[in-house]
C-alpha cells in the first residue's frame, strides 16, 4: 500500500497537469508536493499548500489557484471531499466507505500488510553489532544491534533483498591482548609462571575460558604460542556472542572476517590503489592517507611506523568490498567511538574511485543502565560491565528490543530497569503487546461462542473505529520515513501511539458484553475491526523484532480482570 500522503500528492499533481492541459493554469515545472495532516483535525485528514507553492509561477491569488486545482482533481476511491481554506489550503477528507473497507485489505494481507514495492529488485546490506570478540556482548553494544536489525526489517518491508552482516574483528592488537590474557589465566590455573599483561582483559569470562581450556587440554597448551590462545578464546567468545544475539532475535546472514582482507590481498590492493591515485604517501616512517585532498581537516595515518595498520585501512578495504558486491544501499550502524572515523573511511572509498553516496551511516550513543536513579558504567577491559544475557534474564528480550529502539540513536540513553520490569500500562512494551493480546482475546471468545464476522456491514462502524483505521493506515508512511531518515525509533513511537489510541476504544467499543445487548450486525462489524487491529499490531511488533503474545502471562496488580474479559 502506498502511503496516503503520496497518494494525495499524486492526485494533486495530476490536477495541476489537467489544469495546464486545458489552459486553466500556465505551464510550469510541478514542484515536489508536500501533503500533511492539517494542524486542526476538524479541517480534514490531509492538507496541501500547493496554491501557495505555485503562486509566483501562476500569478493568481492562492484561493483562486486552489479552486482551479480542486476543480481538476481526478476521482479516487479514497477521496471523500476537498475543501478550500484561507489563505489557499486544500483540505482533504478520506471517503468513509473506502476507509472502513481497508479492514478487508489488512486482514487479507496478513503478515505482509503494508508491504511496499519501493525497494523491489534492489539489494541492501546492513552492518550492525560488529563488536570485537574480546568479551561477552555488553548492553551498550546491543543498542546498535537492535537499531540495525530493525532497519533491516524495515528495508524488507520496502521489498529490499537484505543482507544482515557482522564485521568480525579477528585481527589486530586487541586480539593479541585477548590471547595473552587467556594464556596468563591458563598458566595461573596450572600453577605455572605467568605474567598478566598490563592492559589485559580482567573480566571473569577470561578465567572461565581459561578454565575450559584447562579442562579440555590439560597442560598440553603450556608451551602454545599466544596465537593459539587468541584463536581458542576468539572462537569461544564468538560462539557465545551469537547465542546472546539470538536471544534478542538477532541473526546475521554473513560474518565477514577482518583477517580475510589480509589473506586475500584486499588490504595490500587498497594501499597500492591509494598510492597509484596519489592519496598515500610516506612520512616519518608511517604511511599516510592524503585525506585533506578530499576535504578532511588533516591527513590520517593508515600504517604505523611499526608496520601495523590502523583501523582505517582494513575498514576502507572492507567498504571497497561492500561496494564491489553491488549493493544498492549500504547501512553502517556504529557506536559513538566511530563518529570521527566513519567519514574518513568513506573518504578513503572515494579516493579509490568509488561513489559512497549509497552508504548511510547511523551513529548511536552509549547506554547506561539505571536502577533506583543510579547509573552503572561499563568497561569490557576492566571486567566491570553488564552482559546482554543478564539484561535479558532480568527484563526479557522484548523489553531489551523496545527500550534500545525507542530513543533517537543520536541521544545517550538511560535504560530504566524499573520501568522495563513493570507489568502495567506504564511500561510501553506491556502497553503495545497488551493491545495485541486484547484483540486475540476477542477473537478467542467470539470463536468459542460461534460468532462470525462474515458479511459484516462495515458502515455500522463509528467515528472511533474509523479514526483508528486512519491511524493504522499511517503505517506505510512511518516505515518509509524511518528508512529515508534512518530513524527507526519512529516505528517504536508510532506503535506506542497506536496502542495508546486503541485501549480507550477497546473499553468503549464492545463485541461482547454482559452489561448491554450488542446487535449481531454491529458485533460482526466490530469483530472485523478487532481482527484487522490484531494483524497490524502483530506486524508492528514483528518489525521491531518483538513477540506478539496471544495471552499476557502476567498482569499488573492495578488492572481489573474485567477490563480484559468483559470485551474479550
Amino acid at each position: 500500500m502506498k502511503p496516503l500522503p503520496l497518494a494525495f500528492a499524486a492526485l494533486v499533481g495530476q490536477a495541476l497537469r489537467n489544469a495546464q492541459a486545458n489552459g486553466s493554469l500556465p505551464t510550469f515545472p510541478i514542484p515536489e508536493l508536500k501533503i500533511e495532516p492539517p494542524k486542526r483535525p476538524e479541517h480534514g485528514d490531509y492538507a496541501s499548500a500547493v496554491a501557495l507553492q505555485v503562486q509566483k509561477l501562476v500569478g493568481k491569488p492562492p484561493m483562486q489557484i486552489a479552486e482551479i486545482v480542486r476543480a481538476h482533481l481526478p476521482s479516487a476511491p479514497f477521496l471523500g471531499s476537498a475543501e478550500i481554506a484561507p489563505p489557499g489550503f486544500l483540505n482533504f477528507r478520506l471517503e468513509r466507505t473506502w476507509l472502513a473497507a481497508q479492514l478487508d485489505y489488512i486482514i487479507a494481507a496478513g503478515e505482509r500488510v503494508f508491504q511496499q514495492p519501493d525497494g523491489a529488485g534492489k539489494r541492501a546490506q546492513v552492518e550492525y553489532v560488529s563488536a570485537n570478540p574480546t568479551g561477552p556482548l555488553s548492553v551498550h553494544r546491543i543498542r546498535g544491534g537492535v537499531i540495525g536489525d530493525t532497519i533491516a526489517n524495515l528495508l524488507e518491508a520496502l521489498s529490499y533483498d537484505v543482507t544482515r552482516e557482522y564485521y568480525y574483528n579477528n585481527a589486530g592488537q586487541q586480539m593479541n591482548i585477548l590471547g595473552a590474557s587467556v594464556q596468563a589465566r591458563y598458566l595461573e590455573m596450572l600453577g605455572l609462571p605467568h605474567t598478566f599483561p598490563e592492559n589485559g582483559y580482567r573480566g571473569q569470562y577470561i578465567r572461565m575460558i581459561a578454565a575450559t581450556l584447562a579442562a579440555i587440554y590439560g597442560d598440553s597448551l603450556r608451551d602454545a604460542p599466544i596465537e593459539r590462545f587468541r584463536q581458542l578464546a576468539s572462537e569461544s567468545i564468538f560462539y557465545r556472542l551469537k547465542n546472546s544475539m539470538r536471544r534478542v532475535n538477532i541473526v546475521h546472514d554473513v560474518f565477514f572476517l577482518e583477517n580475510s582482507l589480509y589473506e586475500d590481498g584486499s588490504v595490500a590492493e587498497t594501499i597500492a590503489a591509494l598510492r597509484a591515485r596519489g592519496f598515500a604517501y610516506e612520512h616519518d616512517g608511517a604511511l599516510w592517507f592524503k585525506s585533506t585532498a578530499l576535504g578532511d581537516e588533516k591527513d590520517r595515518v593508515i600504517v604505523k611506523r611499526n608496520g601495523e595498520p590502523t583501523y582505517r585501512l582494513p575498514d576502507i578495504a572492507y567498504h571497497r568490498n561492500k561496494l564491489e558486491r553491488g549493493f544498492d544501499l549500504i547501512v553502517d550502524v556504529f557506536g559513538a567511538d566511530h563518529a570521527a572515523t566513519a567519514p574518513q573511511v568513506l573518504l578513503g572509498v572515494k579516493a579509490l574511485g568509488y561513489d559512497p553516496a549509497c552508504v548511510r551511516t547511523i551513529i548511536h550513543q552509549m547506554v547506561e543502565l539505571v536502577e533506583g536513579g543510579e547509573a552503572r558504567r561499563m568497561s569490557t577491559r576492566r571486567g566491570d560491565f553488564v552482559e546482554l544475557d543478564e539484561l535479558v534474564d532480568d527484563v526479557g528480550a522484548d523489553a531489551v528490543r523496545y527500550f534500545m529502539l525507542a530513543q533517537s540513536p543520536n541521544t545517550a540513553m538511560n535504560f530504566d530497569l524499573d520501568l522495563a520490569r513493570a507489568q502495567g500500562d506504564e511500561n510501553p512494551v506491556y502497553r503495545i503487546q497488551n493491545a495485541h493480546v486484547r484483540c486475540a482475546g476477542i477473537l478467542r471468545r467470539t470463536a468459542e461462542r460461534g460468532l462470525s464476522d462474515a458479511n459484516a456491514d462495515l458502515s455500522l462502524l463509528g467515528d472511533d473505529e474509523l479514526a483508528f483505521i486512519k491511524k493504522m493506515l499511517e503505517t506505510p508512511e512511518v516505515i518509509s520515513r524511518a528508512v529515508a531518515e534512518m530513524q527507526p525509533q519512529a516505528l517504536a513511537v508510532f506503535a506506542l501511539d497506536l496502542a495508546g489510541m486503541f485501549h480507550p476504544i477497546y473499553d468503549r467499543v464492545r463485541v461482547l458484553s454482559d452489561q448491554e445487548e450488542i446487535p449481531g450486525p454491529m458485533a460482526a462489524a466490530r469483530l472485523r475491526f478487532y481482527k484487522a487491529a490484531k494483524v497490524v499490531f502483530a506486524r508492528l511488533l514483528k518489525l521491531m523484532g518483538m513477540s506478539a503474545p496471544e495471552i499476557m502471562e502476567r498482569r499488573a496488580k492495578s488492572e481489573s480482570p474485567d477490563a480484559v474479559t468483559e470485551n474479550a
